[in-house]
């Protein structure tokens, strides 16, 4: 199993060596290796058991230490960049001659980003390379939000795991890319749409499954538990589904229907923030217990709100 750790050195010295980390961020935790080195890359992919055409993030600690990496930096990149990083905000941006098209799968564009974790921004500050972090688990499956999630999933594959403890966003990165010029919201994620058009305007939203993805993290089934994920009125579907078994998730609502090690409250404030923080938590213990179905609902369509909505739906396979 991999050693989990809090040593930066640890974690640069096995990087160095063209291996692989699991790496904290403030989403969720990455599955890091050079950027630059093709077979690191493909050990990604082949330890994630993830399809070549869907593409990685490139990581750095700023902008200008991601610039060699880009062709080409519209005025509202610079200004999102400005606003949003360190932070949970990707760009897809032209990319240079030094990114290889594994990392992007043959696109002309690389995704990119600086995270806001003070660990890993020290970790990246220190390296001579972008790392390549897309989620650390196996593909399709829920993303990991501690340490312990890395090595449950992927500690048998990578030798070092950098414990940065819980990620305070729990879900991924927003992704916007540039099309023609056009600011575009391909995923929803940390940063709400509203921020984002507070400084650059209107935005489109073309946050669609897609089995020839733009970026990453858009095919149709992602993020997805064990159990069939169903959702709508939870206590219309308790009545559908009465003697079979289920649990369920709701944003702050308690049923009297089902005891309480069953039912898996994401806010008991109906904070969105904090059930963003819960949600793949909460679909791994829920995995752990095994249940023939998940009874959901969905979020308020607002903030985060949109980003639990877009995991749900994929973990539901809703398209």
């Amino acid at each position: 199993m991999a050693l989990i750790d809090h040593s930066i050195e640890k974690a640069k010295e096995v990087l160095d060596s063209g291996q692989l980390i699991g790496l904290p961020t403030e989403t969720v935790y990455g599955l890091a290796g050079n950027a630059l080195d093709q077979k690191a890359a493909s050990m990604i992919f082949e330890a994630k058991e993830r399809p070549s055409f869907d593409p990685l993030i490139v990581h750095s600690n700023s902008l200008e230490r991601l610039k060699p990496y880009i062709s080409e930096l519209p005025p509202q990149a610079e200004k999102l960049a400005a606003a949003f990083w360190p932070g949970s905000l990707t760009m897809v941006l032209p990319k240079s001659d030094q990114i290889h098209d594994l990392i992007t799968s043959g696109l002309d564009t690389v995704a990119v980003r600086v995270p806001n974790h003070e660990l890993t921004l020290s970790l990246l500050a220190s390296l001579d390379f972008p790392v390549a972090a897309p989620s650390a688990n196996k593909f399709g499956y829920i993303s990991p939000t501690t340490a312990q999630h890395v090595q449950d999933g992927l500690g048998d594959l990578i030798p070092y795991i950098l414990d940065g403890g819980a990620c305070n966003v729990g879900v991924e990165s927003t992704i916007v890319g540039f099309p023609n010029g056009e600011p575009t919201i391909y995923r929803k994620g940390g940063i709400p749409v509203e921020e984002i058009e507070k400084v650059i305007g209107p935005v489109k939203v073309n946050a669609q499954s897609s089995s020839q993805p733009k970026a990453p993290g858009m095919l149709h089934r992602h993020y997805a538990p064990n159990a069939t994920l169903l959702l709508g009125d939870i206590k219309t579907l308790l009545k559908e589904h009465d003697g079979k078994d289920v649990v369920t998730l709701s944003l702050k609502t308690k049923f009297d229907e089902l005891p309480e090690e069953k039912q898996f409250v994401l806010s008991e404030d109906g904070d969105l923030k904090e059930a963003a923080q819960n949600l793949f938590k909460y679909l791994r213990e829920i995995d752990q217990l095994g249940p023939q179905y998940i009874l959901g609902e969905w979020m308020p369509e607002e903030s985060l709100g949109r980003a639990i909505n877009d995991r749900i739906k994929r973990a539901a396979s809703l398209g």
